[in-house]
């Protein structure tokens, strides 16, 4: 049976169900006896995601180490799953139920909503996991885990008993004094009326106000404020003294301070004025009040540090419950905290006891009562110009959160609060990158690690959501909380607290999905049990992950396995050795994907046009330590004819019945084109396990690229031919044979980057023992390196990149065949002609070699070792006229050169550019420089011919 014309990429999708069928991804599975183990445990996806570039860059270069890893003989384990994704599964399914008419959550009770929500998972939360298998993720999806298996309502078989870890990890958290329940502020999302964690804010740059107000002082005390006046007569504007202006020249009787604000309703939270202890203005206020207006409040002055006295009025208004740099304030100087607003984002001010006492609102004020926050801006700014105490309004462009799911403008919110005591928990952690134990590539991410970590604030883990891991946690009448893995525990132990019988009611709150996910490593490996897989893969090798989640998922999994997974000695354990960090995958021009600015590239649409090969391979090709990748889709096509390079040299040799020898030794091949190309077979291998091991996939990429196509396909199938046609019959025994082994090696050591057509031309070109997917990996090396074969070959090769060269540079035509001159060549050159002579005159178009004393006029010179050779070009080409085009080419080339250079050298524009557009910047100046020097050298050349 002969093979098929070329690849079918439909074929992709029966390749990898055969590959799962057969088992060949289960844990264990192609491993050697006695194997060592190797472990990575997948970002687990969000339940309600779809493929992106990013996930197809990440689950790409994870499939890459396991797939090399398998074919090593390793115990190998990709472990997969998903995140139940809290608010952003709770927000599909409200939506689901709304459109199609159903009742609302609310109106069903947390039960039956819960259930709908388990419902939607069973239908359609494996959309993402069948679109890594597209991609040809070969994870062991026999133990597919979630992160809310286990949990009540869940369906039997869900994924494993994550459940089980989730509350064992609070239950002993809360028992180490490490979780407690506090009145903090929290990023509070109005709409979906939870609180958020930092990941799930966006900030987004708005065109906006900040509005100054004046406050007066109580008690009738006044003070002098430095003003400067500038203009004269009736323009004459007054303004406040800044020390820009040097020394103030004159002061202005105040009986108020003002202070700006971009968020006025807030005001009627305030409690304290700030300004800085250093400030000469406002020194002798301090300790002193101000009354509140509408409000009715005395509030006091207090000194911080956190008023800057070079902004605005250097007077900052402080509302602890509404500002997280407020409450802070609030804390270091004894300032009251005053909540203003419901959980809507409404104004709580009438039934609001804090808000009510030691005030006297005014009527206006309590109008504001049940108002939503935006409207009762409004309605403060027009109370505050109608009664005199709006200073002015200054434009101001700044950020404003916003929920990254709701898209509504984020509250900080005073509210109480699951926290876990962070700083405790990271210390491990930081200890195990500052040992070495676990390390980052690149290295720089530790940096960011460090920062984070060393500076983290109190973990809020509750969410006021229905889906989600509910906080085992249960109170008395009496408020008295009793945290236990299971109600009937909890009940257990009221009883032996207060004596009798009591009834508990759980508290209502679930937790953080960050929660759940930092047990990852470990819960899915089956802890609490004992399980052989925690025994066995415990510790991980490798995480593969992006930089944006190193806060948020990286150090609360480092923090949660130190502080729970610990060895014989009572040693903890990291989750993993190693992090390695990806970057982002941009657009063509460096801009980051969106889909408001509509450069969004789909993976799945790139493997429907070009096949998951292609795709994997551009993506690793690209992705350099440390920079983000710039792709276009002209790349991927680029890597499709690459698959088809392949395809056809398999074809070149099935024609030319070049078959797999059974027990084929490469190092008993004789031939000086075999053995060169076994030599070069073997340092591709070398250098592709360096750089894997180095996490240097781009390398991995390119270097195999340069030596399957450049190499094999190129030069080793063009060398043999003269062989696979000449009448030698041993000649021709061992070229079929090696030629069958190089490509066969192509395909081992592709596989790991492009599995489906290596494993289908693998199928292919003859009966195996085992698929490619399992079969081993090789282990050959510098032993299969002759020197001899490798400068012979190499020779020939450099001379005749020498005279494509020339010919290309300047404008040979293509069908023109030319002498090739030798003016002086030692015996080897001599010898080197001789025998590739047919090779020469094939693959560079030469017509014959002459012999001369010294070079023609008008001849371009080549160099090659042991030889003196040139091209004879006078009468072939206009020597002027190519050096006019050539020198026209360099002066356009210069003249970019120069701009990039000074643009590159301002350093206006490398403060202000985007990153990206100075990187690109830079290439563009590298590229143009390397293309200048070579231009100048043909320019030479060329005037060598006038």
């Amino acid at each position: 049976m002969s093979m098929d014309k070329s690849f079918d990429l439909a074929s992709e999708r029966d390749i990898y169900q055969r590959w799962e069928s057969e088992g060949r991804f289960k844990a264990g599975a192609g491993a050697k006896p006695g194997a060592e183990s190797f472990c990575i445990v997948i970002p687990p996806p969000n339940v309600t995601g779809s493929l992106h570039m990013g996930h197809a860059l990440n689950n790409t270069l994870q499939d890459i180490l396991v797939r090399w890893k398998r074919m090593q003989g390793f115990d190998t384990l990709w472990q997969p799953g998903q995140d139940h994704a809290g608010i952003a599964t709770q927000m599909v399914v409200e939506r689901k139920l709304a459109a199609e008419g159903q009742p609302s959550r609310r109106e069903m009770g947390r039960d039956a909503f819960t259930a709908k929500v388990w419902e939607w998972k069973q239908e359609s939360g494996d959309t993402i996991m069948n679109q890594l298998k597209r991609l040809g993720a070969s994870c062991d999806w026999s133990r597919n885990a979630f992160t809310m298996s286990g949990a009540p309502g869940a369906p039997k078989g869900e994924g494993g008993n994550f459940h089980d870890a989730v509350l064992k990890v609070f239950v002993g958290l809360y028992k180490d004094g490490l979780i407690y329940r506090d009145k903090r502020l929290v990023n509070w999302d109005p709409h979906f009326e939870t609180a958020i964690s930092d990941l799930e804010v966006e900030q987004v740059e708005q065109n906006g106000n900040l509005w100054r107000f004046r406050y007066t002082l109580a008690d009738g005390v006044t003070y002098k404020h430095p003003i400067v006046t500038e203009g004269e007569g009736e323009e004459a504007v007054t303004r406040n003294w800044t020390e820009e202006d040097g020394a103030p020249t004159a002061w202005e009787e105040r009986d108020y301070l003002v202070v700006a604000t971009t968020r006025p309703e807030t005001m009627l939270g305030d409690t304290g004025v700030a300004v800085n202890p250093e400030d000469p203005r406002y020194k002798d206020l301090v300790g002193k009040d101000v009354v509140l207006p509408l409000v009715g409040r005395r509030i006091p002055i207090v000194a911080d540090d956190y008023a800057d006295p070079t902004k605005g009025t250097g007077a900052v208004k402080i509302t602890p419950a509404h500002d997280f740099n407020d409450f802070e304030v609030g804390k270091r100087t004894g300032l009251r905290v005053i909540n203003v607003m419901d959980s809507k984002a409404h104004m709580l001010l009438g039934s609001n006891v804090d808000f009510l006492e030691g005030c006297d609102p005014t009527p206006d004020a309590m109008a504001l009562h049940g108002m939503d926050r935006h409207a009762a801006r409004k309605q403060v700014i027009a109370l505050a110009e109608e009664q005199g105490w709006l200073d002015g309004i200054d434009a101001e462009k700044h950020m404003v959160p916003h929920g990254d799911r709701s898209k509504v403008v984020i509250e900080p919110w005073l509210t109480d609060q699951w926290f876990v005591d962070a700083k405790t928990l990271a210390q491990p952690a930081l200890e195990a990158v500052r040992s070495g134990e676990t390390v980052f590539a690149p290295k720089n991410w530790e940096k960011t690690y460090f920062q984070w970590l060393e500076n983290i604030e109190p973990w809020c883990v509750s969410r006021q959501l229905w889906w989600g891991h509910q906080i085992p946690v249960w109170y008395a009448p009496d408020g008295t909380p009793f945290c236990e893995a299971s109600e009937e525990e909890a009940l257990a132990a009221a009883e032996a607290h207060f004596g009798e019988k009591v009834e508990l009611t759980r508290d209502p709150d679930v937790l953080d999905t960050w929660f759940s996910s930092g047990l990852w490593p470990f819960g899915t490996l089956g802890w609490p049990e004992k399980t052989s897989e925690l025994e066995r893969f415990y510790q991980t090798d490798v995480l593969i992950t992006g930089f944006d989640i190193i806060f948020f998922w990286v150090a609360r999994m480092m923090m949660m396995g130190m502080h729970f997974m610990k060895d014989d000695a009572g040693k903890p354990i990291p989750p993993f050795h190693t992090v390695y960090v990806h970057a982002l995958v941009r657009d063509e021009k460096g801009k980051k994907m969106s889909k408001s600015v509509g450069n969004v590239i789909d993976p799945l649409d790139l493997i429907d046009e070009y096949g998951a090969d292609a795709v994997r391979f551009t993506l690793t090709s690209m992705a350099a330590m440390g920079r983000d990748i710039k792709l276009a889709v002209s790349r991927v096509a680029g890597y499709r004819n690459f698959v088809t390079k392949i395809w056809n040299a398999a074809r070149f040799a099935e024609m030319n019945e070049a078959k797999p020898v059974p027990g084929f030794d490469p190092a008993s091949v004789k031939l000086p084109l075999n053995r060169w190309i076994v030599g070069e077979t073997a340092r591709a291998r070398v250098a592709l396990d360096e750089a894997l091991t180095a996490y240097r996939y781009n390398d991995a990429a390119n270097g195999l690229y340069a030596h399957v196509w450049g190499v094999v396909c190129d030069w080793y199938v063009e060398f043999a031919k003269p062989l696979l046609m000449g009448e030698d019959e041993a000649a021709k025994a061992e070229t079929r044979a090696t030629l069958a082994w190089a490509i066969d090696q192509c395909l081992v050591l592709l596989h790991p980057i492009m599995p489906f057509v290596t494993e289908a031309l693998w199928d292919q070109i003859a009966e195996r023992d085992a698929p490619l997917i399992h079969t081993a990996w090789p282990t050959y090396g510098a032993e299969l390196a002759d020197a001899e074969a490798d400068a012979a070959t190499a020779w020939t090769i450099k001379l005749i990149e020498e005279i494509r060269s020339v010919r290309a540079e300047m404008n040979v035509p293509a069908g023109a065949k030319l002498p090739l001159v030798a003016v002086e060549a030692d015996a080897a050159a001599e010898a080197r002609l001789a025998q590739d002579l047919p090779l020469i005159q094939r693959l560079a178009r030469v017509e014959e070699i002459q012999r001369a004393d010294a070079a023609p006029r008008g001849s371009a010179a080549l160099s090659v070792a042991g030889a003196t050779l040139c091209l004879p070009l006078a009468g072939v080409i206009d020597g002027a006229a190519e050096k006019a085009r050539l020198d026209k080419a360099v002066a356009k080339l210069k003249k970019e050169i120069g701009g990039l250079k000074g643009k590159l050298s301002n350093e206006k524009f490398l403060a202000k550019a985007p990153e990206e557009v100075v990187e690109e910047n830079r290439e563009r100046l590298a590229a143009a420089e390397a293309e200048c020097a070579k231009l100048e050298a043909a320019a030479a050349r060329a005037a060598e011919l006038v």
